[in-house]
């Protein structure tokens, strides 16, 4: 759809962000930057929705009142039955975070796995056949760009039988201290340290981190994790979510407006909202 055929439709497109909780979401801020930048008459809302109402929220898009949604946690999975059509690359990885409206039907999309692929690559760190790990056992998205890449992915999660079902090696966080130290990638995808609880940490304070490891946190508020520090105070590189959230946005902005989206307002967008909570 051209960009000139956007801007002359008669009311205001509304898509949005389908999850619970999602007040700390900065998705509105880059989207509705990114809509005035390329003068589209389109608007970016949040939608907290319990699971006992995400069937009428889906039921939105699919009349027509929304054009379209961002799906969050905890729905990225249980969002899936709701949809007539799952992409193959999100059916590859079980979740959704995009919904599409076409000619009426529902098409789940997952762009979490360009996003962090598309970041991820942009700071060089070779995997490659090299041993990475993943903190957590909820980064299906992340496990499916790293196989993708070639590495050797070993998962460190509270829940040893969910991380099991992505990996074959999987143990403990607690067993954090038996990683080996030739890693080159440390992905953190659980919770552990977004604000406010911003002094925590999923890896253990007594256990240096290893040496030649880039520590990847997918958290972005606050924008410096303690895990970052924890890295950064050995000399580690260190990345945080905010490339990965500004990415798998505007993949979502393109499949809803046929658009080219403007990265860099995006970018602008979160930091300025990042600075002004």
């Amino acid at each position: 759809m051209a960009q000139s055929a956007l801007s002359n439709q008669q009311s205001t497109i509304t898509v949005g962000l389908i999850g619970w909780p999602v007040e700390h979401s900065r998705s509105p801020a880059m989207h509705n930057a990114a809509f005035k930048a390329l003068d589209l008459d389109w608007r970016y809302i949040l939608l907290p929705t319990p699971l006992d109402q995400l069937a009428a929220v889906v039921g939105r898009i699919r009349s027509g009142e929304l054009s379209g949604a961002n799906v969050t946690i905890p729905h990225k999975q249980a969002v899936m039955a709701f949809l007539d059509e799952i992409d193959p690359a999100a059916q590859a990885v079980g979740a959704v975070n995009t919904i599409v409206r076409r000619d009426g039907r529902l098409i789940g999309f997952n762009t979490d796995t360009l996003g962090f692929k598309r970041s991820l690559l942009e700071t060089g760190v070779e995997i490659e056949n090299q041993p990475c790990a993943i903190l957590g056992a909820g980064g299906s998205a992340r496990v499916h760009v790293l196989r993708e890449l070639g590495a050797r992915i070993t998962l460190y999660a509270r829940d040893v039988a969910k991380a099991s079902v992505l990996s074959s090696e999987a143990h403990l966080l607690s067993e954090a201290a038996q990683i080996d130290p030739a890693t080159r990638l440390i992905v953190n995808t659980t919770p552990v340290g977004l604000s406010p609880n911003v002094d925590a940490s999923p890896w253990p304070a007594d256990i240096p981190l290893p040496s030649k490891a880039l520590v990847f946190d997918l958290l972005n508020n606050p924008p410096r994790t303690r895990l970052m520090q924890q890295a950064e105070e050995q000399g580690l590189r260190t990345v945080n979510g905010w490339g990965m959230l500004v990415y798998q946005g505007a993949a979502a902005f393109k499949l809803w407006t046929g658009v080219e989206p403007p990265v860099e307002v995006m970018m602008t967008a979160l930091r300025e909202a990042m600075r002004d909570e």
